[in-house]
């Protein structure tokens, strides 16, 4: 049996969504920048998508970006409100648990002489409010916080940070990649300025993302070239996946509830057995309210690596933490910052479920994840040293 449980790195493309593109791919092939015929169904197609994602969102179609990605939205609003308010001042607010494609970004505008908060977090990977009052400064621009993290899953408090930062005139905004097409999000109603998404998240294309930018927000160009995307991202117009994105958005909210519930149970009687049948494990952010289908496991006394691919032998795919990062020996900066100890953070497996998948896949994965820690703990040092001396507790 194969099971894919890394719908958090990426989904598979949806049937009907791969459908909807086609034709875009073959038929209608036209550069929608061009005046002649050819470009006519290619054009009608790109508006009428950007119409459907900003009617999702319930925004205006010119407050909408196409991108290639999530990181690429992620950077065009971090480095296009940094250049277009550096006047202004200098000053970032961002949590420690954000993706790399944040955690980067900030890291590259301290070297240009940005200077740049980062919030701690609880046990839970929640966002500390208080600091962030106290954070604010005159020069402070711009609030960064993710709206549900990666490898965790916790949801964070962004209606209060969106209040917080309208009230001291702080533009906010909020990567949703993990989010869109899983739970409603309508930036305009909760206060946001920049929103971030990405389509291979909810089962639609890879390559392909969206930027909510509020108008009024002033724009710091990143990119130069043509006048693609109201001259905020040129590039020829890829239209096959510009349909995809907004085809899997359209299908992805019609059934946010049903998909919500089904994901969320089977994800917590996977966790319920798994915490029956090993011991010495913590399941991460269990106590708050998280994303319906990820959950973070804490092996003690193991690396995730072995066990990775050891389940991977198995056919079963998961990940040891963000894919954009899980190819680096060192442990997540998510469970450091939510206080984990490094040697147990290494030990932590990010299984991430999706609409395909059924419970009697999460059963085969049970069985065989107790058959892989077991024999894996059996070979460990540092699990013999922990059982010699906790005899009476194992």
């Amino acid at each position: 049996m194969k099971v894919y449980l890394d719908n958090n790195a990426t989904t598979r493309l949806d049937d009907e969504v791969f459908k909807d593109m086609v034709p875009y791919l073959t038929e209608y092939y036209g550069n929608a920048s061009s005046l002649h015929i050819f470009s006519k169904e290619t054009t009608l197609a790109m508006n009428n998508s950007r119409e459907t994602i900003a009617n999702i969102l319930e925004i205006s179609p010119d407050e909408f970006i196409f991108t290639g990605s999530g990181s690429e939205a992620d950077n065009l609003a971090i480095r296009g409100i940094a250049k277009a308010y550096k006047n202004r001042g200098k000053h970032i607010i961002a949590s420690p648990i954000e993706h790399p494609a944040i955690k980067n970004t900030l890291q590259d505008l301290i070297d240009d002489g940005y200077d740049v908060t980062i919030l701690p977090v609880d046990k839970n990977a929640v966002v500390d409010i208080k600091a962030l009052k106290d954070a604010i400064r005159d020069d402070t621009i711009l609030i960064t916080v993710m709206h549900a993290n990666n490898e965790v899953g916790t949801f964070q408090p962004i209606e209060e940070i969106a209040k917080i930062a309208k009230e001291n005139k702080i533009i906010f905004h909020v990567d949703a990649v993990q989010t869109m097409g899983k739970v409603p999000i309508k930036p305009k109603e909760i206060g946001i300025d920049l929103l971030s998404f990405s389509g291979h998240k909810f089962y639609g294309p890879k390559g392909i993302g969206g930027l909510y930018w509020r108008n009024g927000v002033r724009f710091g160009s990143i990119l130069t070239g043509g006048n693609q995307e109201n001259h905020r991202r040129p590039g020829t117009s890829d239209v096959a996946s510009m349909v995809g994105i907004a085809s899997a958005l359209k299908k992805a909210v019609s059934n946010l509830k049903e998909e919500f519930q089904k994901e969320e149970q089977l994800r917590d009687y996977f966790e319920d057995e798994i915490s029956k049948k090993i011991s010495e494990i913590i399941v991460n952010s269990k106590d708050v309210k998280r994303l319906p289908g990820t959950s973070s496991i804490t092996f003690k006394y193991l690396e995730g690596e072995s066990i990775l691919l050891s389940l991977s032998v198995k056919g079963i795919a998961v990940s040891s933490g963000s894919a954009c990062s899980s190819d680096e020996l060192q442990a997540s900066h998510v469970l450091l910052a939510m206080g984990i100890e490094p040697k147990f953070a290494h030990g932590t497996i990010r299984f991430s479920l999706g609409k395909y998948n059924t419970k009697e896949e999460i059963d085969y994965t049970i069985n065989t994840l107790v058959e892989i820690i077991e024999r894996l703990r059996n070979i460990s040092p540092l699990w013999n040293e922990f059982k010699n001396e906790n005899k009476e507790r194992i």
